[in-house]
């Protein structure tokens, strides 16, 4: 958690899956997305959440594993490969 800041209320995650640790990428206007880091049957993996704020709380929209560092190395290199491409064309 950064400094500075109050306590940030609790991942919203189900049994069997239990957060380690977790980074907030963002949240605001209903949405929050971080990154996990899950530990289910003496299992560790990091995962990317997106959950919607509804009435009775916080509900997972969406949810990316990265099984090992070797997926990740494939994941960076695809979205480098796009990010420059996201500039405007002159």
């Amino acid at each position: 958690m950064e400094e500075g800041r109050g306590k940030e209320e609790k991942i919203p995650i189900e049994s069997p899956l239990q957060a380690v640790d977790h980074r907030t990428l963002s949240k605001g206007f209903g949405w929050w997305a971080a990154a996990v880091l899950v530990e289910s049957w003496g299992r560790r993996q990091v995962c990317l959440y997106l959950w919607q704020k509804k009435k009775e709380g916080w509900k997972r929209k969406q949810k990316f594993t990265i099984h090992d560092p070797e997926k990740w190395e494939h994941i960076v290199c695809a979205v480098e490969e796009l990010l420059p491409k996201t500039q405007a064309q002159g």
